[in-house]
């Protein structure tokens, strides 16, 4: 029986998720330049970058704010922008479930998008890990991400009025989710509920405060998880 080696997947989760560091940190600056613009200081920046730790979340909550849209609606549309955590850690139980409980609630406050990609990966295709060596994993993809992710934040915040616009930092919004999503569009549901959400987001931009993505994430949803369950039972057929 081969023993448990978590140090060896930390460091491996480590070096798999080092790519990301290219789009990591452009995203991270850009938040803080936007948030600053804001009208945030870098104490409401930080807490934003450290307690939430949801990039997407955070553009969209700062966004409705500059619009003075209701609280409730800021609250509701970051949430269903993070919805897809729920999802992430709904599938990683499987594999993590049975760690400890404290190492649960640091892959709960840890769940970003290059982690839980790369790690759910990495467990369907080495099904034999032991849950320490999936969990050294997990963390291992974070090590890179997580600093840089506070690191830059701060840098947007406090120099970024002196980040020159060439540099276009905005690209790597587009280019992070791009990079996550397509290699996840691996079945019709997949396909279907992304292809939903797209369609639905464009169509409903006419809603007030971006409500229409609420609409688009809970459609998405919907329509992933009918097609899902009528190719289950195609197959119990």
């Amino acid at each position: 029986m081969t023993s448990s080696n978590p140090k060896r997947y930390f460091l491996r989760g480590a070096q798999d998720a080092l790519p990301f560091v290219l789009v990591i940190v452009p995203f991270a600056l850009l938040f803080g330049v936007v948030a600053t613009e804001a009208g945030l200081n870098v104490a409401e920046v930080m807490g934003f970058s450290v307690l939430v730790i949801a990039g997407a979340a955070q553009f969209t909550a700062v966004q409705l704010m500059t619009e003075n849209a209701p609280t409730i609606i800021v609250i509701l549309t970051a949430l269903a922008v993070n919805l897809r955590m729920a999802m992430y850690s709904a599938s990683l139980t499987p594999f993590l479930g049975k760690a400890p409980v404290w190492k649960r609630a640091l892959v709960a406050y840890l769940m970003v998008d290059q982690a839980y990609a790369l790690s759910q990966i990495k467990y369907e295709l080495e099904p034999e890990l032991t849950v320490p060596e999936r969990f050294a994993y997990y963390i291992g993809t974070v090590v890179p991400l997580a600093p840089l992710w506070y690191a830059a934040s701060y840098i947007g915040a406090v120099a970024g009025t002196q980040i020159p616009a060439s540099f276009a930092l905005d690209f790597a919004l587009p280019i992070t989710f791009l990079a996550m999503v397509a290699p996840a569009l691996r079945t019709i549901a997949h396909v279907a509920a992304a292809a939903t959400s797209v369609v639905l987001a464009l169509l409903l931009t006419w809603m007030p405060y971006g409500s229409g993505l609420l609409v688009a994430a809970i459609g998405a949803m919907i329509v992933g998880a009918q097609i899902e369950g009528v190719m289950a039972r195609r197959a119990r057929t």
